[in-house]
Parts: C-alpha cells; structure tokens; sequence
C-alpha cells in the first residue's frame, strides 16, 4: 500500500473494501478509540472548509489524538516558505499530515518531503475523502456497490475524478453528463468504464443514483457568469429526478447552490441523501486516519 492517499488510485480494491469496512464498523459502534493516543495531525488549509475540517479534527479526537490547524496564508505556504521547507519542518514535529490546497502540485509536494502519511483533503485534481464518503453511502442505500448505476451530471472536476477512480475498484456503474468542454479525462471515463451521454435526461435514465455539484468551485468565482450559461438545463430538478429508477436517489457533495446544479425540492426531498453523505465524511475519515497513522491492521 502507498504510504500516502493522494488520490483514490493509490489504493487497490482490497484498501478500499477495508477502509470502508472499518468505517461502517465505527459508524454502527459509535467507535472511540486509542489508534491516535500521543499522535498529532497537522491539518493544513489554502481553501475554507466546513465538513472537511469539522470531520479530520474530530475523527483525531475520536481516536485520541490532537489535530493542529494552520492557515496556508499564516504559514506561506510556497511563498512566505517553500513547499519542501514546510514539510520538512512538520516531519519532525507530527504524525500526519492532511491538507486542502489548490493545486495537486502542493500535496505531492508535501508528500515527497514530510516523511510522514500525508492525505489529500482536497485538491484541484482530486477529493479522495469525498469518494470514500459517497461509496458508503452508496453501500448504505443499495447494500452492495457492484452494479449501483450512478449518473453525474455536471461539472467534470475533482469530486467526479476521484468518483471514477472509486468506481474502477468498486463495480460501480457510471454515466457522466456534462456539457461541452467541461468532460472530465478521458483516461478516467475509460478506467471506469463509464458511459458518456451528453443530455442529461437520456443519462439519468434508469440510474439508482443522481449527483452533481456546484458548477463554479471555489478560485473559479471569476468564470461564473459564463458557467450560468454553459451549464444551462442540467440542474437536477425534480423532473430530471423523474427520469432515473423510481427508487433512486440524490447525492451531492456540498456545499450547494441552490436554483443552480440542483433546486431546493430535491436537495431536501425524500430521495436525497446529501446529509448522509456529510455525516458518512466523519466515519471515513476516521477509517483513513486509523489505517494510514494509527497503524490499523488492513486485514482482520
């Protein structure tokens, strides 16, 4: 196994399957632990947070650890101090390392120098924890991930990186909607073997499972306005909800703008799962920090 999880392609299918066993174990146990006991987590962050932050700090908690928190714009990061004296320096000083910054390029860096595990909490290529967090949703709603039919519709960014990487190991079934110029890699779509379908109607169609998210991410304010127009007609609204299987339902990664990709009527409609989803970010967070630093067995 990798020393660091950067993306979901650093793990095999048996590191995934475990990771979110041991997730739904702490989910159903309401699972406090010593894996982290004297260990400390340095949680690094270039963009705001809400379940990002909340969920590492109070996973370490969880497993009787200390998460420190420090601001990129406090420590200057790659500008008041290069990336590799930054990490070279918490080396020494911490466990673990988790950071959500704007370019991949940042937390590679961190990972090449820190000597430590270090955890993407989201980069411009790819959100790891949010997959983990999505498939056990997935596996809550469904009982299996093989054969789960998901359709995202929207923007082909990091979340629908990393839900394709997760795919790939998992059996998940995808079909990705976007419009034009804004189709995610077509390695991933092909590694996934996932379907594309540019009409997001036709590619909802039959699908247990509906996703999307914002449109304008953050550090894209600038391009929002031609966003609005580009991704005109695939908001998921209660019609498009229509056209998957009757029993699917809503998944979204959050934060949300509402009256944009998704209305109001079905982020908080009877098919949504969007807050499972939030709450899930908790467990498996936990389940990463008490492999990758608490020394977890991967087996057993």
């Amino acid at each position: 196994m990798s020393k660091h999880l950067l993306s979901i392609a650093d793990l095999d299918a048996a590191e995934l399957a475990a990771l979110l066993k041991t997730a739904e174990y702490f989910k159903q146990a309401r699972y406090r632990g010593s894996e982290l006991r004297g260990k400390t987590l340095a949680t690094i962050f270039e963009k705001p947070s809400l379940r990002t932050r909340t969920t590492l700090e109070v996973a370490t908690v969880h497993l009787g650890g200390h998460a420190v928190y420090l601001d990129a714009g406090q420590i200057g990061l790659g500008r008041r101090e290069p990336v590799r004296d930054v990490a070279e320096n918490l080396g020494r000083w911490v466990e673990g390392i988790a950071a959500r910054v704007n370019k991949h390029e940042t937390v590679a860096g961190l990972a090449e120098h820190a000597g430590v595990p270090v955890i993407n909490a989201l980069s411009d290529a790819h959100h790891p924890l949010q997959a983990l967090a999505d498939l056990m949703t997935l596996k809550e709603a469904f009982g299996r991930l093989q054969g789960v039919r998901l359709t995202y519709v929207g923007d082909g960014n990091n979340v629908l990186a990393s839900l394709l990487e997760a795919a790939a190991l998992s059996g998940v079934e995808v079909t990705v909607s976007t419009p034009e110029g804004y189709e995610p890699d077509p390695g991933l779509l092909e590694r996934a073997r996932a379907r594309f379908v540019r009409d997001p109607f036709e590619a909802v169609r039959g699908a247990d499972a509906v996703y999307t998210d914002v449109w304008t991410s953050m550090g894209q304010e600038a391009e929002a306005e031609r966003r609005l127009r580009d991704f005109a007609g695939y908001t998921v609204t209660p019609e498009l909800m229509e056209a998957a299987d009757r029993e699917a339902i809503f998944l979204h990664c959050l934060p949300a703008h509402y009256g944009e990709e998704v209305t109001e009527a079905v982020a908080y409609g009877p098919q949504s799962r969007i807050f499972d989803q939030a709450e899930n970010r908790l467990h498996t967070v936990k389940a990463v920090l008490a492999h990758y630093l608490g020394g977890r067995p991967w087996s057993g």
